[in-house]
């Protein structure tokens, strides 16, 4: 074992369960570890490296903004965070941004949206829906919008005023809806929970809901936004249009950044209200730019519809293969395979043979590569795929 995982193991705490892997360099579509041996890396550091790795745009832009400006307080602008933002809002039905740091940050910030939106109705109009099997993050707001009790059970009691709706069941979400209810907070594809995608006919029915009741549809993006399902936003896919939507992983390509969009209807911040003092800086929104102008003035999105349907339509064929396969499942590079048998051994096998992948829920191996694969490559992760399969099977 290496003094990279041992000393690891010593001074780290005990927050995930490592695999004994300590990865140096990435290039394209791989990564590299201390022996040299080369990985397919079909996570992307769970849907964060859009770019994948080396992307030359990305890269000097970051070294330059380096040399002139990392950092500097919120309390002015800068020309980086305000070009992050137009290309947001002028390629979306949103109003305004605020910039953090991560997922959790930006459904924290959200759900402080929310409460606020709320008091403009009445002083107990502070309840929100969400969905069993969702993810939102680990702060202790978000985690109390996570409709998972294996995330909370360590630090309960959570914070008051959540509810848990059956996903793509509408009439189990109206059941919760009543006149101190604020928001809905769901994921059009649930990620952490097992990439369960969500009906169209459900999701148009809960924004009508919402717009009926007056109250703010949001949308938690973080990992379906920026590409990932072939659209710049996921929602783009199911014909609607929600009040506030909330954005990070690949975002950034890799730069840690986190950001909330909402229309004018949600925007009701003011000075005070919220904030962050890493957010939006001049280095993180360097690289949200170079993200957003890949994903808007290149071929890139139609490259990711097109490959995104080769590798659901290869994972359907050993689907028919296999009988471990229950179901596939999932959106563009965003795709999952539910099996019968279980999921650590497929993924530590996967290791072993040079690919990485990574679960999802209980039984499900998800697929979320960089934007940038191939074809090619998705043949060469359908052929160790296959080779795991037939040892496990």
């Amino acid at each position: 074992m290496s003094v990279t995982i041992l000393q690891g193991q010593k001074y780290i705490m005990n927050t995930y369960s490592r695999f004994p892997l300590s990865l140096i360099k990435g290039e394209g579509v791989y990564v590299y570890d201390e022996t040299g041996k080369k990985y397919l890396d079909m996570c992307a550091g769970i849907a964060v490296n859009a770019l994948g790795y080396g992307h030359k745009g990305l890269s000097e832009a970051l070294k330059k903004q380096v040399d002139e400006l990392l950092h500097i307080s919120n309390l002015y602008y800068t020309p980086q965070q305000v070009e992050a933002a137009r290309l947001l809002v002028e390629n979306s039905p949103f109003a305004k941004a605020f910039f953090c740091n991560s997922g959790a940050e930006a459904n924290e910030a959200a759900l402080k949206l929310a409460k606020k939106f709320g008091k403009t109705k009445s002083a107990t109009c502070n309840k929100v829906v969400t969905m069993e099997h969702s993810f939102h993050g680990r702060t202790y707001g978000a985690l109390g919008a996570t409709g998972q009790m294996k995330y909370q059970k360590s630090f309960t009691p959570m914070l008051p005023g959540y509810s848990y709706a059956q996903y793509n069941d509408f009439n189990s979400l109206k059941a919760l809806v009543d006149e101190d209810t604020c928001a809905v907070l769901l994921e059009v594809i649930q990620g952490e929970g097992g990439i369960i995608p969500g009906q169209k006919e459900y999701l148009q029915a809960v924004e009508a809901l919402c717009k009926e009741k007056n109250i703010l549809f949001m949308i938690d993006e973080v990992q379906t936004g920026m590409g990932r399902t072939g659209k710049l936003f996921a929602f783009e896919n199911f014909a609607i249009q929600p009040d506030v939507v909330t954005l990070a992983k690949g975002l950034g390509g890799g730069v840690p950044i986190g950001a909330m969009l909402c229309n004018e209807k949600a925007d009701v911040f003011e000075p005070a209200d919220h904030a962050s003092t890493f957010g939006g800086n001049p280095l993180a929104t360097t690289a949200a730019a170079v993200v957003l102008k890949e994903l808007l003035e290149t071929p890139l999105l139609k490259q990711v519809k097109k490959v995104g349907n080769y590798l659901e339509a290869c994972l359907k064929e050993l689907q028919r293969e296999f009988s471990c396969i229950k179901e596939v499942r999932g959106m563009g590079l965003m795709q999952g395979i539910e099996l019968t048998i279980p999921v650590k051994e497929v993924v530590t096998l996967c290791m072993e043979k040079g690919m990485l992948v990574v679960g999802s829920g209980l039984n499900v191996v998800r697929f979320v590569p960089p934007l940038i694969i191939s074809k090619a490559e998705v043949d060469e992760a359908i052929d160790i795929l296959k080779k795991v399969l037939s040892k496990v099977n």
